[in-house]
This record gives C-alpha cells, sequence and structure tokens, in this order.
C-alpha cells in the first residue's frame, strides 16, 4: 500500500512540474511598428572618430592625464554638434563634468541621458590598428572608447543633432549628464548630482551605460535579448593581511603568513555567499526562460523545486549567471617578502568583491570572517559602496525605454538585468527610482571582450543603431 501511495505522489509531483514548465510560455507582446529613421549618418561617423582622436585616458594618477586632450574634445562639440549648441545651455562642473539642458515644454519630469568621455589606457604595441587614429576598415571604426562610452556619448548628442533640426521640442525637459573621470571613480557624475540636488531636479527618468543587446547569454535562448540593468551591484575590496617574526627561509616554522593566507584564500572559496534571487535576477528569469529548451524551462517554471539545482549549476560554472544571484570574490593582488629566502614579516592579499542585492559591506565582510576563522587573519574592508537600489519596472519610464530598444532592434527579448559592473548612475540611488541601464548596441561576445582590452572597436551600423535608440527614446521624452 504505501508503495502505491508513494507512487501516486511521484506521478502527481512529475505531472505539476512538467504541466507548470508546459505553460510557461512567452508573455504576449504587442507587434511592434517602428517608424524609420533618416538621419545624417555620415555626420555621426565622423563625429565619433573625431571623439575617438581625442586621447582621454583617466588614471588615478592625475600627473599621468592630458589636460589638453579633454579641452580638445570638449572644444569640438559645438562643432561636432552645432544645433545642439544653438538650443542647450552648457554648464561645466568640476572633475570634468558636462551638463547641457535641452528645454522642453515642461520641467516637471525631466529625462537625464548619461555617457562618459574619459577612457582606459592602451597597450599601443598590442594593438592591430593605432587605438587613437579612428581607423574605419572594412566597415568597422577601431579606437579605444568606440565601444566604452564614446559611442553612446556620440548618439546622444547626435540624435539630439538630428531631432533639433527637425524642429522638435520634447514634451519635458532632457539633461545630457557627461563625466571626463568614470573610469577612475572620478567625482563628475556626483557634482552633476549635487547640482540636480541643490536646484530640486528630480529625474522622471535616467539612462547609463550598462546592458546590450547580446546572444547566448541565457542557457537554450537563441534570440538576441536586450538587457536593461535595473540595479548594480556593491562593491568592495579587502585585505588579509597576516604578521610573523619573519625569519630565514632556510628553517621554516610550521606556518608562515603565506600559508596563513592560502589556507584563507581556500576558505573563502569552499564558502561562498548564498545566492539571492534578486528582482532583477527573477525577473530576468521570468522573462527570458519562457523562450528557452523545456529542460530549462522546467527548472524555472519550478524555482521552488529547483533552487537547489540552479544554486549548484551557478556555483560550478561561474561567470555571469552566477554574478547575477551571489556577492562574488576574486582574488586579484598578494605580497609577500621583498627577498626569495626571507619569509616576510607581513603578507598581505586582495579580493575584489561585488555585492548582491541582498548584500551589504557590512554583511559581507561579517561572511569573510566566518569563512576565514582565524584570527591571525586581519580583514580589513578598504574601498566600498552599497548595491543600488532597484528601479522601477511598472511605470511609464521603463516604458519607454523598452519601446525604444524594441523598434530599434526588432524581435530582440527585452529584460531587466542586474548590472555586474559599476557605472555613474549609481550615485542616483537617491534621486530616482527610475534609473536604466542600457548600452544602446548590439555586441558579440568577441566585441564585448574588447571593452578595456585590445582592439577595442565598433561596426558602423551599430553605432549608428546607438543614434536611432536615442532618436526614439528622446522623441518619447
Amino acid at each position: 500500500m504505501i508503495g502505491y501511495v508513494l507512487s501516486g505522489i511521484a506521478v502527481l509531483f512529475l505531472s505539476v512540474i512538467l504541466l507548470r514548465a508546459a505553460f510557461f510560455r512567452p508573455k504576449a507582446c504587442p507587434a511592434v511598428e517602428a517608424e524609420h529613421i533618416s538621419f545624417n549618418k555620415e555626420a555621426s561617423i565622423e563625429a565619433l572618430q573625431e571623439l575617438v582622436r581625442c586621447k582621454t585616458v583617466s588614471y588615478n594618477n592625475k600627473a599621468l592625464e592630458d589636460d589638453a586632450e579633454f579641452e580638445k574634445l570638449i572644444r569640438l562639440l559645438p562643432t561636432l554638434y552645432p544645433r545642439v549648441f544653438d538650443i542647450c545651455s552648457l554648464r561645466q562642473l568640476p572633475d570634468r563634468a558636462l551638463l547641457l539642458r535641452w528645454p522642453g515644454k515642461s520641467d516637471a519630469a525631466p529625462s537625464v541621458m548619461m555617457a562618459h568621455y574619459d577612457v582606459v589606457p592602451v597597450e599601443a604595441e598590442k594593438w592591430e590598428k593605432p587605438p587613437f587614429a579612428g581607423v574605419i576598415e572594412d566597415g568597422v571604426l577601431w579606437g579605444r572608447g568606440t565601444l566604452d562610452t564614446k559611442v553612446t556619448f556620440n548618439g546622444i548628442l547626435s540624435a539630439a543633432n538630428h531631432l533639433i533640426g527637425k524642429g522638435f521640442v520634447p514634451e519635458n525637459d532632457i539633461y545630457f549628464a557627461f563625466s571626463g573621470g568614470e573610469e577612475v571613480n572620478g567625482m563628475g557624475a556626483v557634482n552633476i548630482v549635487n547640482y540636480f540636488e541643490t536646484h530640486e531636479i528630480r529625474p522622471a527618468l535616467v539612462v547609463d551605460e550598462g546592458g546590450a543587446v547580446v546572444e547566448n547569454v541565457f542557457p537554450g535562448v537563441k534570440k538576441p535579448c536586450g538587457l536593461i540593468g535595473i540595479g548594480e551591484k556593491g562593491m568592495m575590496n579587502v585585505c588579509y593581511s597576516v604578521q610573523s617574526g619573519g625569519g630565514h627561509a632556510s628553517a621554516p616554522p610550521v606556518k608562515t603568513p603565506i600559508t596563513t593566507l592560502f589556507e584563507a584564500c581556500r576558505r573563502v572559496i569552499k564558502h561562498p555567499f548564498p545566492m539571492h534571487i534578486t528582482k532583477p535576477a527573477k525577473e530576468m528569469f521570468n522573462t527570458l526562460a519562457r523562450h528557452s529548451t523545456f529542460l530549462y524551462k522546467v527548472i524555472f517554471a519550478n524555482m521552488w523545486c529547483f533552487k537547489p539545482v540552479l544554486d549548484l549549476i551557478c556555483r560550478m560554472s561561474g561567470g555571469e549567471m552566477n554574478a547575477l544571484v551571489r556577492t562574488t570574490t576574486a582574488f586579484t593582488m598578494m605580497e609577500g617578502s621583498s627577498a626569495r629566502n626571507v619569509i616576510p614579516a607581513e603578507a598581505k592579499l586582495i579580493s575584489n568583491m561585488r555585492l548582491n542585492p541582498a548584500d551589504t559591506v557590512s554583511s559581507a565582510a561579517a561572511h569573510l570572517r566566518r569563512a576565514v576563522k582565524n584570527d591571525d587573519v586581519k580583514i580589513t574592508v578598504l574601498e566600498s559602496f552599497e548595491p543600488s537600489p532597484i528601479s522601477n519596472t511598472d511605470c511609464a519610464a521603463w516604458d519607454k525605454v523598452t519601446a525604444a530598444v524594441s523598434e530599434t532592434w526588432p524581435g530582440c527579448i527585452v529584460a531587466p538585468y542586474l548590472m555586474v559592473q559599476c557605472s555613474d548612475s549609481r550615485h542616483y540611488r537617491d534621486l530616482s527610482d527610475r534609473v536604466y541601464r542600457f548600452s544602446a548596441m548590439d555586441l558579440t561576445a568577441e566585441e564585448r571582450k574588447t571593452i578595456h582590452g585590445n582592439n577595442e572597436r565598433i561596426r558602423l551600423d551599430c553605432a549608428l543603431r546607438a543614434v536611432e535608440f536615442y532618436i526614439r527614446l528622446m522623441g518619447k521624452c
């Protein structure tokens, strides 16, 4: 009898799981009828070329920066985007922050379009093309900053230049907020936010860099996915240090600072942070998994049952999927003795951590101390900031951004996601709950790898679609 009961329960359980998966289908979406947009494509590409030719490289050591190159870019702007500067007022704030205001019919619900025009350093000898020459070959523009983020800087201003030329006036004010020090966590964006707060300007929409239109980012999904970040992870750098009396390496003690740190590192890796499926990940899974294969539908339609399976898959695979659901720890630096035959008096280990929205700097530090479980290891939080608040996805602002994505890239699946990198938009945390992170590009995996790497480049058609996206988005503001 017990066997029959258990068999019946098993059949019922399996039936429920399979039925939920069978009904886990893509949500009905209205057909997108995008208006064809015609603009001066040649001028837009030439403007992006000129931006790339400005060596606006930012360094933590300001003495290494070339102020003349930053000033050159700013002087070029009225020439590259003349209609913008006929209508919009430019305010230069400290730390190379640029703020332009495009007056709308009302100032009640302003929008903010963000980008940064500084770039990371290059190793020019490792590039196939000169990184600051703006070379175009075979429909591709090469250069540092083409993807991060001079393409969106140009997209915003080219779009505004086009719309102003057509006589378009936005319903509400639009601000263009540009930082010249994002790559080094500069204060430019902070100064812009302070200006907004001082003048009681509350954005109804903020768009900064973040997700993109990408493929093969979710298991079983073949369609392109337009991922819009509705939050970003926090960050903390942590130092683990161990002290000793030092000594000669010929007669080592049982434990040295290096071996103690090795054990601490092993324990942190062995005790990963728990999985937290916060709103960005939950909404992403609920959107994309409906377009996946039946096996993945079984998993994501029945998270109440298969959450441990997903946890195991993420922990074993690592990468972006794992980063979406937990706080991650990457050990990046180590320091010991200055001589090969000397046991160090002090050894240090550094980890870079990206905090899940369910964690905080304080809770993450406490987790590390529990994992290491050794009072001889001093754990010190260095630079840090908390995860951003999660933005609203049930509002007109979200609808405007998603519509502009769908119209520019017809057929892509638009979904929220959690941005695992850092951006200037985190500074808007107290200013708006409608902050969206989307880099208006369709990128291959190979192209994404060139961001901050060698041979950064962009397809011209991709750069032009960035302009189209902002034309559509601003048209809704």
